[in-house]
């Protein structure tokens, strides 16, 4: 939020609206695809997100009292609607359901019978005390692909625990690789193990649908917020196995090369990504150093991991004679990677972002024109769209009432009872 915003207003600078996605003319690669989504908040949400973008046709299943937990985290609001619940529910149809009666089951149910795909991200156990777990499910729609997303999976001596993203990182090791060598451990800007946790889901699902069109029976996929995050400990866990030294944070830094990370010019840092000794050459000639390049302390990219201690302020020296803008120019026409810190607002606004269409503007029932990050999925032929603004809460009930059989008659008794809304 920039100083002259307030609380629940829109930016004061809205991103161009040059990337915005066009109407859809073609089908994509999911389409005829029905999902079931019954997650909440963020991890399923995020799925779901995905698999509608690339054409499947979403319900997501909200309760009937204060819908999806996120549409209550805010501030910042737009309109009526929590930026949350925005940022991850495009593209679906929205129904309101009381789980906890026999009428909002019995729809659920019908809505299972006619998926390809289920979400869901309750606490292991909880799907099965409402009779919508997998054996049931599976057992009335056997081409079901039922996914399940939990802090834990569904085995193991943690699989009871409730699942939360900051704990996910910290257990896995993440937090205390990330922030500065002598500083406290530190979570990303983002819910990385929630975000991860959905993708590692759609994979899965993905994975399951195909391995359907030769099996014919759909599959329970079982995705943890752990799993995810060890997953991508990748070369940090490979370090471990070949030395059983305990990984460290590095701040910026990477711990197997040097120079990447970023450096202090005289007006901000600058990212610089010197991944192999011929670009490491080119940047000490760039900064006007060629004695560094001789240096046999920083000869190889080993010599530098060494000895980045004594190498990293000789660095800073010669780069604080020149804004990062300078060193910028500099630096990449010498064809070294580098980069200024960019905020979220120049990184949602630069040239690249808008001709990669990496945002776009839909129009949304209360809040208005609504910006929403692209999909970084391209397709040549069937490519990832942008089609609907997220649900209100209950938008689509008595529409999806009536595609599942129900009489008019019917969805008035369901509404009169309480178990839709």
């Amino acid at each position: 939020m920039t100083s002259t915003e307030t609380p629940g207003s829109p930016p004061q600078k809205p991103p161009s609206t040059s990337g915005s996605a066009t109407t859809p003319t073609g089908p994509g690669p999911l389409t005829g695809i029905r999902v079931l989504d019954l997650s909440r908040i963020l991890s399923g949400p995020f799925a779901t997100m995905v698999l509608a973008d690339l054409g499947a046709d979403v319900v997501k299943v909200e309760d009937t009292k204060d819908g999806d937990d996120t549409r209550q985290w805010g501030p910042p609001f737009q309109g009526t609607e929590a930026a949350y619940f925005l940022a991850a529910n495009r593209n679906k149809r929205g129904v309101s359901v009381d789980l906890k009666t026999d009428q909002g089951r019995e729809f659920v149910l019908r809505l299972a019978d006619r998926a390809d795909v289920l979400v869901e991200n309750f606490r292991p156990g909880t799907a099965d005390r409402l009779g919508l777990g997998y054996r049931e499910l599976s057992a009335r729609n056997p081409r079901l692909v039922y996914a399940s997303i939990s802090g834990y999976g569904q085995t193991g001596p943690w699989a009871s625990r409730p699942g939360y993203d900051a704990i996910a990182q910290a257990q896995s090791g993440m937090m205390s690789i990330t922030g500065e060598p002598c500083g406290p451990p530190l979570r990303p800007g983002i819910a990385s193990a929630d975000i991860g946790a959905g993708m590692w889901a759609t994979i899965g699902i993905l994975a399951a649908l195909l391995a359907r069109g030769t099996e014919g029976r759909g599959q329970h996929v079982d995705v943890s917020l752990l799993d995810g995050q060890l997953a991508w400990l990748t070369y940090v866990a490979g370090g471990y196995f070949a030395t059983g030294h305990t990984p460290r944070p590095h701040g910026s830094a990477h711990p197997t090369i040097v120079p990447y990370q970023a450096l202090a010019a005289a007006d901000g840092h600058l990212m610089v990504a010197a991944g192999n000794d011929k670009l490491w050459q080119r940047f000490a000639e760039v900064l006007g150093a060629p004695d560094l390049a001789g240096d046999p302390r920083f000869a190889t990219n080993p010599d530098r991991v060494r000895h980045r201690e004594q190498l990293i302020p000789l660095l800073e020296t010669a780069l604080a004679r020149r804004s990062t803008a300078e060193w910028t120019e500099a630096l990449e026409a010498a064809g070294v990677p580098c980069a200024p810190i960019s905020t979220v607002e120049q990184a949602l606004t630069s040239p690249q972002s808008v001709a990669r269409e990496m945002v776009s503007v839909l129009q949304h029932p209360t809040a208005g024109r609504l910006s929403v990050v692209g999909s970084p999925l391209k397709l040549s032929a069937t490519p990832a769209r942008i089609r609907t603004a997220p649900p209100l809460h209950g938008q689509h009930t008595d529409d999806v009432l009536a595609e599942t059989g129900y009489s008019p008659d019917e969805i008035a008794q369901l509404h009169a009872a309480g178990a839709v809304r």
